[in-house]
């Protein structure tokens, strides 16, 4: 892996191409939907099944006939263009049926965030306008604890074979409705309306800071990603996608579904990531390509080495946060012969892809002045991005760190196209107008990355108030916010922290207290795991009697997160981390991190 022989221009280009071309004819105003793609792939690829699931394989002719009573029960329920239904449900086929029969009628679905409770999620469900909520029975207790006011005016709970039902007054069955239902196709004439640049679903993104956001998301983009990955991924008539990643995201829930429909091939579905299955599930379904996390890889790479790591039909992964030595590891221990790493964003108008195996690059530009991606050099010091004398941004040149940003282009393709958010000023809080001549517009990506001569791009960092953990986006202002409600400390400073080893960056959040003896740590964690999702819950914790104010009052994160998790740098501070066997925080010694499987911290070489 380390003889890499860079590609000419035109040959990365050619590769791209095998994704690009395959989106010909496409276009925003196109009167062409995902239903009818789905309808297409239920005619032509009938008994072919469309989801392995289990002990299960539901074909695409059985899928359809599902997706069918959900657009007819959906109807007899009075919803029908125009209404948005908010869909919160765990990992199994259902999930995926529902939405496709909701797009039959028109009706766009919201995906909720599983781990998603409390304030957060009345805000998810008034920030689309949700005029229903589909719940799945164990995700029923957090719908159930928000007040009327918060919820639409219908819920429907969605109880899977065998699991009880919690029988909340007013609240429909709609495993019922279903069974009444008809499995006809309701009429076209239902979604006449629709062209390609409509929304098919919401997806929710924690942008850089606040609450979650709904991104628009539209049959073009779920079109672009499927047709996109297909050709990369050289998927085709014995291709099979295995789809272990949350369905309410965008890699789970429109990547690796868009590619099965591009093909009219099957989709494994877990209902959650398993180290110990993962090379049995592939043997078992002949899976040709997945879809991962850097977080996987590096999982699947601490299981010990048998003598049949090589013996699978994995050929092909896409995906993103691959660490350049997990990468070489993989490879070499699994023989997978293509690895195709990405850069993008749930809601942004450009995507890099990287085809030519480069390891630790997330895409090459072979022409880059024929794309809309540009890259602001960016002052470290400042915070902000580099200007010249007369305070116009300066570009970034080879090997130095900038922001992407990428032109928002008029037109009917995918090319530039910003979809934004259901909230206009979130939409425009995204944006930099007029920065090279008047009236243009400029999507921030919030990424930091580099570029080389050869217009290979690395990721560098996240911007601002986000980091990532565990594959995920973590507000710190949302984190802040929530902390700041748990009495006791004068300040909460939340940032992420380099973990050797680990993918993005873990949460740590510094507390100030005037006595630190008043810290509770049992009473803080049961605070965090109540107002938090999983991977928000901060894993260290730092108590001081100051914090670290600038010149305007603002706190300090850069020194912080220098310091980390070092016992030799944070002087009289005290140091805990999260102990959820304990369901506590503990004090932060080798002892501990030992145990907890947290590696001694060693300064970000980055």
């Amino acid at each position: 892996m380390s003889d890499f022989i860079i590609p000419t221009r035109a040959q990365s280009d050619a590769r791209l191409r095998r994704g690009y071309s395959r989106l010909a004819g496409f276009a925003r105003d196109k009167r062409y939907t995902v239903a009818d793609r789905f309808e297409e792939r239920a005619n032509d690829s009938a008994a072919i099944p469309f989801i392995l699931f289990e002990d299960h394989a539901i074909s695409y002719a059985e899928a359809d006939l599902f997706a069918n009573r959900v657009a007819n029960a959906a109807m007899q329920a009075g919803l029908g263009p125009g209404d948005v239904v908010a869909l919160m449900m765990l990992n199994r086929p259902e999930f995926l049926l529902i939405w496709i029969g909701l797009a039959k009628i028109g009706v766009v679905a919201a995906l909720i965030n599983t781990s998603t409770t409390g304030a957060a999620l009345a805000h998810a469900l008034r920030e689309v306008e949700a005029t229903a909520l589909i719940v799945d029975t164990p995700l029923v207790p957090a719908v159930a604890a928000l007040d009327a006011a918060a919820l639409p005016r219908l819920i429907f709970e969605d109880s899977e074979a065998g699991i009880a039902k919690q029988g909340h007054p007013g609240w429909i069955d709609f495993n019922q409705r279903l069974e009444a239902a008809s499995d006809r196709r309701p009429g076209r004439e239902h979604r006449a309306h629709l062209v390609m640049g409509d929304p098919l679903y919401y997806i929710f993104t924690s942008g850089t800071t606040g609450l979650p956001k709904a991104a628009r998301m539209s049959h073009l983009r779920f079109f672009n990603a499927g047709e996109m990955m297909a050709g990369l991924l050289d998927f085709g008539a014995d291709g099979v996608i295995y789809d272990f990643l949350p369905l309410f995201h965008g890699a789970g829930g429109m990547v690796v579904p868009s590619v099965a429909m591009a093909e009219g091939r099957p989709l494994l579905l877990r209902r959650k990531f398993s180290r110990t299955e993962f090379w049995n599930d592939i043997r078992r379904h002949h899976v040709t390509a997945t879809y991962y996390i850097g977080e996987i890889v590096r999982y699947l790479l601490a299981a010990p080495p048998r003598p049949d790591d090589r013996d699978h039909t994995l050929r092909a992964m896409c995906g993103a946060g691959l660490r350049a030595d997990h990468w070489r590891a993989f490879v070499d221990r699994f023989g997978v012969a293509d690895i195709i790493e990405g850069l993008g964003a749930t809601e942004g108008n450009y995507s890099l892809s990287n085809a030519d195996n480069r390891i630790g690059s997330v895409g090459r530009l072979p022409y880059p002045d024929a794309t809309n991606i540009r890259v602001l050099k960016w002052d470290m010091e400042a915070g902000d991005h580099a200007r010249d004398a007369a305070g116009k941004p300066l570009l970034a040149r080879p090997g130095e760190v900038g922001e992407l940003i990428a032109e928002v282009l008029d037109g009917t393709g995918i090319a530039g196209y910003f979809e934004g958010y259901t909230n206009r000023a979130a939409s425009e809080a995204k944006l930099l107008r007029d920065l090279f001549r008047p009236g243009d517009a400029w999507f921030r990506s919030g990424d930091l990355v580099r570029f080389d001569a050869d217009d290979y791009f690395f990721f560098v960092d996240r911007l601002g108030d986000t980091f990532r953990w565990k594959s995920e986006n973590v507000s710190t202002q949302e984190v802040e916010a929530a902390l700041g409600r748990f009495a006791g400390p004068e300040m909460v400073n939340v940032y992420g922290v380099h973990v050797p080893g680990a993918e993005g960056r873990a949460g740590m959040a510094a507390l100030t207290y005037a006595d630190p003896a008043h810290f509770d740590p049992a009473a803080f964690y049961r605070h965090c795991e109540g107002e938090l999702a999983p991977y928000a819950v901060p894993v260290f914790v730092r108590i001081g009697v100051t914090a670290d104010l600038t010149a305007t009052f603002k706190l300090r994160k850069v020194d912080l997160q220098r310091q980390g998790y070092d016992p030799a740098a944070v002087g009289t501070d005290r140091l805990y981390i999260a102990d959820p066997a304990g369901q506590t925080y503990v004090p932060l010694t080798p002892d501990t991190l030992a145990r907890l499987a947290f590696p001694p911290f060693e300064r970000d070489a980055a």
